[in-house]
């Protein structure tokens, strides 16, 4: 085990030490630059496209608002509440300053990303349309670059088991704190109500994701605002001991600014994953009209994700007397609970134990999904995504019964890092043709066109599947 641990940590500190921070960075203030602040532009359209769409009744194929909400659901989960914690304890209070950042860089990165998967979807023979990374890889770069899409599928499944570990041990840990349920009994009922819902496929999990996602963000940010109010004199206080920390003003904690910095953009990646390549399967999954109404889209859930839950969960514990800047104590969804508890009392403890259960099961939900498209990569047939599926059961219930989040997702991390470099490499070298869409939707806004429409026969350079393009809804 330690030559397996030290092997991970080899790779954590070749991808997170030396190239995913300053590539996410320097693309992502990049990629904001030369499309012209594209995230902020079409801010209010995000919302525009999303209810000018229809639901589908077309077997296998889900609509923008759906394809939205699973993304949502995906992005958002233990890491909002367990993961921001984690940031504070080992970064200090400026780790969720540079959460910030990333998630406001990260929506133009997600809108490109997204966009892409759209323009190389493919359709299946269930009229379910499938892409991301893996496919964009295959069919927007030279072959002799394959190599990379199996890498990348190969690490998605790994990330989203490590992901679903996490998940289940997140939901475990809080139910054993509040409630004193065994974490034998939460593993059994997590892997079934899974194991239901994805023999559902994409529709039942679009399904899944209408009912569960407003339900958890909208109560769980109602509880949030409800403490920020009732402390607004503090806010100022703390939302300065933030940026001062951040900017090395203040050290709250040993590594300093370095830290801060470190854990607030690996802590934000692991939240909103924009950058990270799993939205795009999801995002492609839908009909639209154009690749770059999904784009401007899943930037969106960006924005929900990080800048307005993680904020509320950093704020409530920092408004808190629980955590101590610099002391040894309790972390993750514990520091959440215990925090939220001295603000309101011990009813929040279930609450919140309610509140995971819902974050954590659509994050799984959506991670099975992911590995599902990382699948068909190398096979479609119906056992290996029946083994998927099994596996994925089983991986719940192991991170749900297992003692600690460390032992469940030691090579989380690593994974994430190698993940995070191979999509970001490929977005640098597919960027002219995701500028390139973005262009033709910036022309037919000029000109008037309220819904923009793409014509696949412009791109005949591009290997893009036409026939999902010259279909109805």
């Amino acid at each position: 085990m330690n030559y397996i641990e030290s092997f991970f940590g080899a790779i954590t500190m070749l991808t997170w030490g030396w190239a995913v921070i300053p590539l996410l960075v320097v693309l992502g203030v990049l990629f904001t630059l030369v499309s012209n602040f594209v995230q902020i532009k079409y801010f209010t359209r995000m919302f525009h496209v999303l209810f000018s769409s229809k639901p589908t009744e077309i077997k296998g194929r889900i609509s923008p608002l759906q394809a939205l909400l699973v993304s949502i659901g995906g992005r958002v989960g233990a890491g909002n509440i367990a993961g921001v914690a984690v940031a504070i304890t080992l970064g200090g209070p400026g780790a969720v300053f540079w959460m910030w950042v990333m998630a406001l860089v990260g929506m133009a990165t997600s809108l490109f990303e997204c966009t892409l998967a759209q323009v190389y979807k493919r359709s299946e023979s269930d009229g379910s349309y499938r892409g991301g990374p893996a496919h964009y890889i295959i069919h927007g770069l030279d072959q002799n670059f394959k190599f990379l899409a199996f890498i990348y599928s190969v690490c998605l499944i790994a990330f989203v088991f490590a992901a679903i570990a996490f998940q289940g041990n997140t939901v475990a840990g809080s139910l054993l704190d509040s409630v004193g349920v065994d974490r034998i009994v939460t593993g059994i009922f997590l892997a079934v109500v899974t194991g239901l819902v994805i023999y559902g496929g994409i529709k039942r999990i679009a399904k899944a994701a209408d009912f569960i996602v407003p339900i958890m963000a909208i109560s769980y940010l109602l509880l949030a605002l409800f403490i920020i109010i009732t402390n607004v004199n503090e806010v100022p206080t703390v939302l300065m001991s933030i940026v001062k920390n951040a900017l090395g003003i203040e050290e709250a904690v040993g590594g300093g600014i370095g830290i801060a910095i470190t854990q607030g953009i690996q802590r934000g990646l692991f939240s909103n994953e924009a950058g990270l390549g799993t939205a795009p399967n999801v995002a492609a999954s839908c009909y639209v009209r154009h690749p770059v109404s999904q784009g401007i889209t899943q930037s969106l859930s960006v924005f929900i994700d990080t800048i307005i839950i993680c904020t509320c969960t950093a704020l409530v514990i920092l408004l808190g007397d629980v955590y101590i800047p610099g002391a040894e104590g309790i972390d993750g969804v514990l520091l959440t609970q215990q925090t939220l508890v001295s603000h309101v009392g011990e009813w929040s403890k279930y609450y919140l134990s309610i509140t995971i259960l819902l974050f954590s099961f659509s994050s799984v939900i959506f991670g099975y999904y992911i590995s599902e498209t990382a699948l068909t990569i190398f096979t479609n047939s119906p056992l290996s995504k029946h083994l998927l599926k099994a596996l994925v059961i089983v991986v719940i219930f192991i991170g749900a019964t297992a003692p600690g989040a460390t032992s469940v997702f030691f090579f989380g991390d690593p994974v994430m890092g190698v993940l995070a470099l191979v999509n970001l490499l490929v977005l640098a070298m597919l960027f002219p043709v995701a500028m390139r869409v973005l262009k033709d939707y910036n022309r037919q806004i000029k000109n008037g066109i309220e819904l923009p429409i793409f014509d696949a026969k412009n791109f005949d350079d591009l290997d893009i599947d036409h026939s999902v393009w010259n279909v109805k809804k």
